[in-house]
């Protein structure tokens, strides 16, 4: 196996575009060789099995979904409040509809981990990691609410955005500020 890290970060993120485009059917070496504009068969020197590659791809997914460094390093860099929590995810919701491609590939992951017991495990628990922090975060940071509120407010975002990514005109009357406002009105206390 090929060590060299910025390829295989290039190659993942070639895999993430052919997922989000194409779906997991049209997830092959391939596709990803051809996406990430190298030799054919480089894919295949980097990861020993599709089962791999959805796995880091799984993982890339997040890191690139990630609130800046500045600000995960930071907690309390700005004062805690409602509002505040009300931008941070104005901001990860404009994240998430500006690069929309890691968030579709999330999905068409999390179809394929239904039939894929491996990649079941690996994405839950990449995901729950990714909870954890969301809540270790929000903690450190001194925002209202806990564990149950944070929880709350990540799966009324990812209803949002699937609605978003997928069907916009489902909500085409509600803007994301608008939604975003009425979560954290009903799920933080005042």
């Amino acid at each position: 196996m090929r060590q060299n890290p910025e390829r295989r970060t290039a190659l993942t993120d070639a895999a993430i575009t052919v997922l989000a485009l194409e779906g997991a059917r049209g997830l092959t070496y391939r596709a990803v060789d051809v996406e990430a504009d190298v030799p054919a068969g480089t894919t295949s020197n980097y990861f020993r099995n599709r089962d791999q590659l959805l796995g880091e791809v799984g993982v890339r997914v997040h890191e690139r979904l990630s609130a800046p460094a500045d600000v995960m390093a930071n907690p309390r860099a700005e004062s805690p409040s409602r509002d505040r929590v009300g931008v941070l995810l104005g901001e990860l919701m404009g994240r998430l509809t500006a690069h929309r491609e890691p968030y579709l590939a999330l999905l068409e992951l999390r179809l394929e981990a239904t039939r894929r017991p491996d990649l079941s495990a690996e994405l839950t628990r990449t995901i729950r990691e990714s909870i954890d922090m969301s809540v270790d975060w929000h903690v450190a940071a001194g925002m209202p609410g806990g564990r149950a509120e944070v929880l709350l407010m990540y799966l009324a975002l990812t209803g949002l955005t699937v609605e978003r990514l997928t069907l916009p005109e489902v909500l085409a009357d509600v803007t994301d500020e608008e939604v975003i406002r009425i979560i954290v009105d009903r799920v933080l206390p005042s």
